[in-house]
């Protein structure tokens, strides 16, 4: 039985592996490489798809709750209408003095010196005699311990010292 060398399967078999075999092969690498880089890019895309959402939720702020009504709720604690009144009275308000902190001194005769000062819990700044401070305070003199300061206008004259140093163990 002779075989027909024109028999396209015949090299599946085995006959005919050296002349043609290369020229097959090709269409089948080429079809599985096309698949893969189709597949893959399809993944990329539902990837990209499911990785973002099409709305970005903003962060909600809070509302602040506003403060009860002094008489209101002194009312509801009991109160009588005239304590009420009272609480509800103009608050005084805390001394000038309070809103500074001196945190150093620098003596100088020549230049009348310099202070450290500290304003409403803020970093210390340092400040000349006859500076302005905020607030329309005025640093008047510099002393060993203590500083004297004074509204732009006529108006109290305060001191602020330094505290005492601890004694020396």
């Amino acid at each position: 039985m002779a075989t027909d060398r024109g028999f396209g399967h015949s090299v599946f078999l085995g006959e005919g592996a050296a002349s043609g075999a290369a020229p097959r092969r090709a269409p089948a690498v080429l079809a599985v490489l096309l698949w893969l880089a189709a597949g893959l890019s399809v993944g990329y895309w539902v990837l990209q798809a499911l990785g973002r959402s099409p709305l970005t939720p903003l962060a909600a702020t809070a509302a602040l709750p506003e403060a009860p009504e002094a008489a209101a709720l002194a009312r509801v604690l009991g109160a009588t209408p005239q304590a009420a009144a009272v609480v509800a009275g103009p608050v005084a308000a805390p001394p000038l003095s309070s809103r500074y902190q001196l945190n150093g001194v620098v003596a100088d005769r020549a230049d009348g010196g310099a202070a450290l000062i500290a304003i409403d819990g803020q970093p210390p700044r340092p400040y000349r005699v006859g500076a302005a401070l905020e607030g329309g305070v005025v640093l008047q003199a510099v002393q060993r311990r203590s500083v004297r300061l004074a509204p732009s206008g006529n108006g109290q004259v305060f001191e602020l010292s330094l505290p005492e140093p601890a004694p020396a163990s």
